[in-house]
């Protein structure tokens, strides 16, 4: 806090661990680098993760089972896009399927041109799907999300339930969303997380999105302090 505030004390029980996670490097990652109008194009309609996003995703997961987060987490939340949820899962995905024991798989295999294998939800963590942490709504295709049931036989054991409506009607062709609401329907979502039980909660999102919400706090800081939490 800044010294003529003073610092301040929260208890325990009033708070939250979230663990924020970017996806993984998408298809409209690399055509966007090598042409910004590239993000236009409807080839990139709800990215997918590429090889590289695939070998990140691999490499977070076996950080956060040998640091013992993965034991921790108490629910993962994914914006509803393929490569968020190729992320969600990848990364906190649970054990390897044992004969005998029936579970839906998290991810069937290949799911969005994935090329990889099923993903168990054995042992694992609930994933729940949310509107709220999409990114930054509009414009390019990229960023559309395909239809509910189009999604559900990919990913059986993600929960659906709080999507309200079977079709993308957030995302307009011709309308991008400002970074002013981008943020405020960050702190929506925020909020929302607040009246959840869970106490350590993974959130897998998008960079817009995580860096506006998160610019919407800290003004209270120190100037180095805001800066932190808000670098890209």
């Amino acid at each position: 806090m800044d010294a003529s505030t003073g610092p301040s004390l929260y208890p325990l029980h009033r708070s939250k661990t979230l663990h924020l996670v970017r996806h993984g490097q998408g298809i409209h990652n690399v055509e966007g680098e090598k042409d910004q109008s590239a993000y236009l194009s409807y080839d990139l309609f709800d990215a997918h993760l590429t090889p590289l996003g695939w070998s990140q995703v691999d490499n977070l997961h076996k950080h956060v089972q040998a640091c013992g987060l993965f034991k921790k987490i108490d629910l993962v939340i994914t914006s509803p896009l393929l490569r968020t949820m190729q992320t969600a899962v990848g990364v906190f995905g649970g054990e390897a399927y044992t004969d005998g024991i029936d579970v839906p798989p998290l991810m069937v295999a290949n799911a969005g041109n994935s090329n990889h294998p099923a993903i168990s939800s054995l042992n694992s963590p609930p994933f729940i799907a949310v509107e709220l942490c999409r990114e930054l709504l509009g414009v390019h295709p990229c960023d559309k999300r395909r239809s509910i049931s189009e999604y559900r036989p990919l990913f059986p054991a993600i929960d659906f339930s709080l999507i309200e409506n079977e079709d993308d009607i957030l995302w307009l062709p011709d309308i991008k969303e400002k970074t002013e609401q981008v943020a405020a329907r960050g702190v929506e979502f925020l909020n929302w997380l607040w009246t959840r039980k869970e106490k350590e909660i993974a959130i897998v999102s998008h960079s817009d999105f995580l860096f506006y919400t998160l610019s919407a706090f800290g003004n209270d800081c120190h100037p180095s302090i805001k800066s932190e939490i808000c670098t890209p």
